[in-house]
């Protein structure tokens, strides 16, 4: 792999930037959605909000009529739900006879507001777009499966990084329209500590450049690149970054490859409203009434979500059937990146589709 390839994939499991993968696996049908008059909690709305979604397999209802076999994956912070169908994760869950076939079930994988053919600032309003947060992502989320889709139940609810906070919020929101919740690489608590530092950080690298012209920019503020700088920083692994990169011009290239190629890739507000949409999560109060099985998984390097913070042992106590898996550091793992590699976890996958079988 090359070093540029290496920084793309770094940012690709860090939270989520999109980039170009080879489709593995079963055949994916792409469409889009239109919200009529979505409002948001900030009191902004759009008569017409799209989201684009992405879809394996098809829909199958019980005898009472309604769907049993839907699996929602929701992608992180920049991403998009193209990065499930990449070879760690479609080749490993999707195909004949693995987990999530998609011959068995009906796996949605929806770009959320803000991100990849969905309503973003970017289109046009810059940042006269609606001031999203993750509850509208959420209801969109929802509405897309309902009223788009016409999903009335999933059999798991699955998320990565920003995705996986949105679990969180699903399993408090609708407790019961999931058979199962599996968050992947973050904390059910308020962003706070170092993690608000290093997203307030990254925001203030852009709206601190004049060159930012309060969203009405022609070119990307120069102060995009500190942005930038942040979010390779949130998503690093150490060990990998040392074996690939052991000596300073190795890493000096890395860091200016990734830089170049993800400067004329990413918009400046839709990074800036990607990163404040986390600014009023916080589903610790309600977790007792998420009742059905929950698998929570970080790993040991996440340098976001890092282990000595004793966050989750404690949250997940308060979740009636709950579970919480910490990943040792292993040459597999590949830091707050880790949620996407799904060989490393598929065992808990596994498990977690057991208990919650009806």
């Amino acid at each position: 792999m090359t070093v540029v390839q290496r920084a793309a994939s770094l940012a690709v499991l860090a939270v989520g930037v999109s980039c170009g993968f080879a489709q593995v696996g079963p055949a994916v049908h792409e469409a889009d959605y239109v919200a009529h008059d979505f409002h948001f909690r900030s009191g902004e709305s759009l008569a017409e909000m799209k989201l684009h979604y992405r879809t394996l397999g098809a829909p199958h209802k019980n005898a009472q009529g309604h769907v049993n076999n839907a699996v929602l994956i929701m992608h992180g912070t920049g991403g998009t739900g193209a990065q499930f169908l990449a070879p760690y994760f479609a080749g490993v869950l999707f195909g004949t006879g693995q987990l999530l076939d998609a011959a068995k079930y009906y796996i949605i994988l929806p770009d959320d507001i803000g991100h990849g053919g969905s309503a973003k600032p970017s289109d046009g309003m810059h940042a006269h777009f609606p001031h999203y947060d993750y509850d509208d992502m959420v209801a969109a989320e929802h509405l897309l499966l309902t009223d788009g889709l016409h999903v009335d139940h999933l059999r798991l609810t699955l998320g990565t990084s920003m995705g996986c906070m949105h679990a969180w919020v699903w399993g408090e929101t609708w407790p019961a329209f999931s058979d199962a919740l599996m968050p992947l690489a973050c904390l059910p608590v308020q962003i706070a500590g170092r993690n608000r530092m290093m997203r307030k950080m990254a925001m203030d690298g852009i709206t601190d450049d004049p060159a930012w012209k309060n969203g009405d920019y022609t070119t990307q503020p120069p102060g995009l690149r500190t942005a930038l700088e942040m979010l390779l920083i949130m998503g690093s692994s150490p060990l990998q970054m040392q074996e690939h990169e052991p000596t300073r011009d190795q890493a000096d290239a890395y860091l200016d490859n990734f830089l170049k190629s993800h400067f004329v890739t990413t918009d400046a507000n839709d990074f800036l409203y990607a990163f404040n949409s986390s600014r009023n999560y916080d589903p610790s109060a309600k977790l007792g009434t998420i009742t059905v099985p929950v698998m929570a998984i970080n790993s040991a390097d996440d340098f976001i979500n890092p282990p000595e913070l004793n966050i989750m042992p404690e949250m997940i106590k308060r979740v009636p059937r709950g579970k919480y898996v910490l990943l040792p550091i292993t040459e597999q793992t590949r830091g707050h990146g880790t949620h996407t590699m799904a060989a490393i976890w598929q065992t808990y996958l596994a498990e977690l589709l057991q208990e919650s079988a009806r």
